[in-house]
């Protein structure tokens, strides 16, 4: 296997690093088919009626169950052509494409001939596309609502699935502020948060820092199931098995118990490098098994309207506070202007799932009453409102630590560049080797702007100096110096 390493083959000839990387590629791929699969399958048993994909790589090739999927997943009917003729499946995907482009779901290199022939890497990215964006964002965006552990933007999925535009005062036009991307958490990383916090919760000792060697143990997968069903698991035992013996137990727990499709193997896990995106794929059931769960309130004895009217109230009242704290800080230094916006940021953390429940909801409706269109409209004013609040707290950020915030932003976009994009091998080497060196570069310099951070002596600032320092720790915790990866 290629988790191996670089062994000897037949030949007495060793396997160079590209071979290597091949091997583990096609490893991946395999893993994944079967992962996004079950996972297909899963979400096309809630269509009505019901329909299965046998071999994902041919069956979407006529772009039917694909958007019998984007159906499932948007609550939206899809207009499709009938036959099997390639003049209808070209119509299908092409649907199905526009659809996911509508949604401002980035397509990298994914083309209706390369599906119509059902290359793997193609499809593969395509799926890949339709769980992070249609299912993984979506599931982040109920999660908390602050600056460390949710994206405001992600949220915004909502209105997107909903058919109603992304307000454009969101994001000014033209710039990504630097305390916007600060502040903007990834759904992966809002994920990871959350395993995190699962694992925290019931004193698992377990470092989760990626969805890849982390998760090798089973320990991690096991902490969620004590965490969301506390009689069921004894971590007691955890210690004194086997990795694949504690992920079986998880798999068969969260099957048997939770109702989660069984998406992996312990094999799958188990393995020097295991594939990140089938393990995202699987965690994110359990965090979805949170969502489907009744909160823990009176509103199943409330009528839709009250419930509603309950809502916008809320809604309302939150925007009138935030702008009158927000005025009244006006003046004020960075320190005290951070601490005004993350108090009612942590406000509405504590009061928001009801307004989630009732938003998700309304996102599945083709068309809105205007009681629904007050909610939709509240929620959009005081999601614009603290939006403004944070450009504002872009445009104050003092020298040097404007600098700081400058490198943060090169080094998250070199660790976001996807590598997805159709290559040949000797291409995407190449390319694998220009990012390494670019990530190089930026870990050179970290040291130079963790003493910025160090340094900076502003005492009413000195809360800025924290977070940053505490970010580029992390990025340097969840996203290993490339100085430590072994080159050819």
């Amino acid at each position: 296997m290629a988790s191996c390493g670089a062994e000897e083959d037949d030949g007495g000839t060793s396997l160079d690093i590209d071979n290597v990387h091949m091997l583990l590629q096609v490893e991946h791929e395999q893993i994944q088919k079967r992962t996004f699969t079950i996972w297909i399958n899963a979400q096309l048993a809630k269509r009505c009626p019901p329909s299965f994909v046998s071999d994902l790589f041919s069956d979407l090739r006529d772009g039917s169950k694909l958007l019998d999927l984007l159906e499932v997943m948007s609550g939206q009917s899809m207009r499709r052509q009938r036959g099997h003729g390639v003049f209808q499946q070209r119509a299908n995907i092409e649907t199905a494409l526009d659809f996911l482009q509508k949604k401002s779901i980035r397509l990298v290199n994914i083309n209706i001939p390369d599906i119509i022939d059902g290359r793997p890497s193609i499809i593969l990215g395509l799926v890949w596309t339709v769980i992070l964006h249609c299912h993984i964002e979506e599931l982040a965006s109920a999660l908390s609502f602050s600056s460390r552990h949710s994206s405001l933007d992600s949220l915004s999925s909502l209105d997107s699935w909903s058919g109603s535009p992304v307000p454009a005062s969101l994001v000014p036009a033209g710039r990504a502020s630097p305390l916007h991307q600060r502040f903007r958490t990834s759904a992966k990383k809002a994920l990871l948060m959350w395993a995190r916090d699962q694992c925290h919760k019931v004193g698992c000792l377990v470092t989760v820092k990626d969805f890849k060697s982390s998760w090798r143990s089973g320990e991690a997968f096991l902490a969620i199931l004590a965490s969301l069903r506390p009689q069921l698991v004894d971590l007691s035992l955890v210690r004194s098995r086997s990795n694949q013996e504690n992920l079986e137990e998880a798999f068969v727990l969260a099957e048997q118990e939770l109702h989660i499709p069984r998406l992996l193997e312990p094999q799958d896990v188990d393995v020097k490098d295991p594939d990140e995106k089938s393990i995202m794929t699987y965690v994110a059931q359990f965090l979805q098994y949170t969502t489907d769960m009744p909160a823990p309130d009176n509103h199943l004895q409330v009528s839709p309207s009250e419930r509603a009217q309950e809502v916008i109230c809320w809604l309302r009242q939150a925007f009138h506070e935030l702008s009158e704290s927000w005025a009244a800080a006006e003046e004020s230094a960075y320190a005290e202007k951070c601490q005004v916006f993350q108090s009612h940021v942590d406000s509405i953390t504590e009061q928001r799932r009801p307004v989630m429940s009732l938003l998700a909801a309304l996102k599945r409706r083709p068309e809105l009453d205007q009681e629904q269109q007050a909610v939709r409209m509240a929620w959009d004013h005081l999601e614009q409102k603290l939006q403004r609040c944070k450009s504002e707290l872009d445009l104050s950020l003092p020298p040097p630590l404007d600098s700081v915030v400058g490198w943060l932003q090169r080094a998250e976009a070199g660790l976001a560049e996807d590598g997805g994009r159709v290559k040949d091998h000797a291409e995407a080497t190449k390319e694998a080797r220009a990012q390494q060196d670019m990530l190089k570069t930026l870990m050179k310099e970290m040291n130079h702007y963790i003493s910025i951070v160090d340094s900076y002596q502003n005492k009413d600032d000195v809360q800025l100096g924290l977070e940053l320092h505490s970010f580029i720790k992390e990025l340097e915790t969840v996203h290993p110096s490339p100085l430590l990866i072994k080159t050819s």
